[in-house]
């Protein structure tokens, strides 16, 4: 079962002439390299979240969602003065959708080479007409039907799970630009704190002892995804008001270092305590990630290879997200139809395929596709 397909919602972290806090756009490449490993070790975890490899990947969709928050708050907060609610809507269009159409044309493209009657029982029976129906629907970011539930994972969107947290974002974006951005920041500080005891219970209480969920429009599913975006997201936002960034010397790393760390720590409790993971979920999400947020902001990178590396995973991490999962399933039918395994040892060729094609092709889509399209939207409707 495809648990988790955990995204980062980008923009590039300026606003005119405003200070570019390259080290935050970094540390989204970071948190996207280690989402593409976890969904290609994912398949071997049997669908057990105590099994699963990179055991807490999946908080990548909430760090990336604390990110948007201190984003959106930082590039747009004070502009609404000159900035019209139309205008603000097409920036963040022209910044988010066109990867998310090239995103749906890549699950599109690969689709029929994920065939496996046992991990996608209807992809078999799936006529072209359908899948292209899906992909069209797909374009619009709106949730597809379960009568269009083409792979029989329930996902949102069959063709690229992980645009379900890109359709949570335009919700955060909207509530943001119609609402919660007139907020004082005392009332923000409520709406936080009501959305983080709201997190915690869900953490703490869920049947799997961890926030995992959100791609699916069953109601339990919706539940999870509501309340994953809401903390992240104005936390990043009260952070981006509040916070008086400092100097903290190889902060990219040192913050890299966590991520990776927090990502990869084993699974807390075991089976007979899940509440233990749901605390640690809880804590990373409402403490950890507006830290390092915060450090990314305070952080000045002055060492060429150190810019290098961030500028490069800062670039890519969008496109990477929102691309590299057809190459998922791809990987994971093949799993299953000739029964590999990490034992075995027969995995590794495959496993490394994906994840550095994953990352040739975001940077493919990068320069040919995502950037020469923002450039023209942007001289054409701004």
């Amino acid at each position: 079962m495809g648990q988790m397909h955990t995204l980062p919602a980008a923009d590039s972290v300026y606003a005119d002439s405003k200070q570019h806090y390259e080290i935050l756009d970094g540390l989204r490449g970071v948190a996207a390299l280690m989402v593409v490993l976890f969904h290609i070790l994912e398949i071997f975890s049997g669908g057990n979240h105590l099994l699963q490899y990179i055991n807490h990947g999946y908080l990548a969709v909430d760090f990336f969602f604390v990110l948007s928050g201190f984003v959106v708050g930082y590039a747009y907060d004070d502009r609404w003065q000159r900035m019209s609610l139309k205008d603000f809507l097409k920036r963040r269009l022209i910044r988010l959708h066109p990867m998310i159409v090239m995103g749906m044309v890549v699950g599109a493209v690969g689709f029929y080479f994920a065939v496996s009657p046992v991990l996608f029982p209807p992809i078999g029976q799936t006529p072209v007409w359908k899948m292209l129906l899906v992909m069209l629907v797909g374009f619009t970011l709106l949730p597809v039907p379960r009568s269009l539930d083409i792979r029989g994972w329930t996902e949102m969107h069959p063709l690229n799970g992980p645009a379900w947290s890109l359709f949570f974002e335009y919700i955060t974006n909207i509530l943001y630009a119609l609402w919660v951005r007139k907020f004082s920041t005392r009332a923000l500080a409520i709406l936080v704190g009501i959305a983080g005891v709201a997190l915690a219970h869900l953490a703490i209480t869920s049947p799997h002892g961890d926030v995992i969920g959100g791609w699916s429009l069953e109601p339990a599913q919706l539940r999870i995804g509501f309340t994953r975006l809401m903390y992240p997201f104005f936390a990043g936002l009260l952070l981006s008001r509040v916070a008086q960034p400092g100097r903290i010397h190889n902060a990219f790393w040192w913050c890299s270092l966590i991520i990776v760390v927090a990502f990869s720590f084993p699974r807390v409790g075991g089976s007979e305590n899940l509440w233990m993971n749901g605390i640690y979920d809880a804590s990373i999400i409402i403490i950890v990630f507006p830290l390092v947020v915060y450090m990314g902001a305070s952080g000045v990178i002055k060492h060429p290879f150190t810019q290098r590396v961030s500028r490069f995973l800062g670039n890519i991490s969008y496109p990477l997200y929102i691309t590299h999962y057809p190459l998922i399933y791809i990987f994971s039918a093949w799993v299953v139809n000739h029964q590999a395994s990490l034992e075995a040892g027969n995995v590794a060729p495959a496993a490394a395929l994906v994840f550095f094609g994953s990352i040739a092709l975001a940077y493919a889509c990068l320069r040919l596709y995502d950037v020469p399209v923002r450039r023209w939207l942007t001289k054409r409707y701004l």
